[in-house]
C-alpha cells in the first residue's frame, strides 16, 4: 500500500501544478495583448556609422595561416606534413611511430605551428 502511494503522489502533485500553471496564463492576459496588430513595422532609418560612408571598409593584410585541411583521402600536402588530432591536442610528425595510420583533422607547417594553436607533441 506504501509503495502505491509513493507512486501516486509525485504524478497527482506534478499535475495538479501543471493545471495551476495552465489556469494563470490562461486567466493572465491583458486587454492590451488581444489587440496587438500582425502588420509589419517599419524600420526606423538610422544614421551611417562614421568612416563607413558607402565605402568598404579597408581590409587588413591576411596573415599566413600554419595549417590546412587534409586532402580527401586523409594525407596532409607535402608543404604542411604535421598531422594533428584536434581532440587529443596531439600531433604527429613525419617518422613518428603512429604518423603513418593518423588521420588528420589539420595539416601544419611545422611543429612551431601545432604548438602555437595548443597542440602538443606526440609521445613515440
Amino acid at each position: 500500500m506504501a509503495s502505491r502511494l509513493i507512486r501516486v503522489v509525485p504524478a497527482v502533485v506534478l499535475a495538479l501544478l501543471i493545471f495551476a500553471l495552465v489556469r494563470l496564463f490562461r486567466g493572465s492576459r491583458s486587454p492590451a495583448f488581444e489587440a496587438t496588430t500582425t502588420e509589419p513595422v517599419a524600420w526606423p532609418e538610422l544614421p551611417p556609422l562614421p568612416g563607413f560612408a558607402g565605402e568598404a571598409p579597408e581590409e587588413p593584410p591576411a596573415a599566413p595561416i600554419g595549417w590546412v585541411l587534409p586532402d580527401p583521402d586523409g594525407t596532409c600536402p607535402p608543404d604542411h606534413p604535421v598531422k594533428a588530432k584536434i581532440l587529443s591536442g596531439i600531433y604527429h610528425v613525419s617518422g613518428g611511430t603512429f604518423y603513418q595510420r593518423t588521420r588528420p583533422d589539420r595539416c601544419y607547417v611545422d611543429a612551431t605551428a601545432a604548438e602555437a594553436d595548443g597542440l602538443r607533441p606526440a609521445r613515440r
